[in-house]
């Protein structure tokens, strides 16, 4: 159901977390998930939960505070001195991939 992880270097949304999961396919069997909830926005009070720039795939940006952060590993780009919640992940190497914490 999640066609847009077929490829390595994609990324999907996924329900869970705090304001939606987004996971990262880093190569054949790697991926990466992250909570969409901006360490910038504690409250939760931003509109949007943190997206993929359009300009610079490979990083995320928190539409209130313009922090960036890396969609590779998590870590704050500009803006933040914390990373993003990572969540841990297993692949089967087939069709299933497990997200949790």
């Amino acid at each position: 159901s999640y066609n847009a992880l077929i490829s390595v270097g994609t990324y999907a949304y996924v329900n869970g977390g705090s304001r939606g999961i987004i996971v990262y396919r880093r190569s054949i069997d790697e991926f990466i998930a992250f909570d969409r909830h901006s360490p910038m926005d504690p409250a939760g009070t931003c509109a949007q939960p943190l997206y993929p720039d359009p300009n610079n795939f490979l990083s995320l940006i928190d539409s209130c505070s313009t922090a960036r952060f890396s969609l590779y590993d998590g870590s704050p780009i500009t803006g933040s001195d914390f990373g993003l919640r990572m969540y841990q992940t297993i692949y089967n190497g087939t069709n299933q991939l497990r997200i949790f914490n």
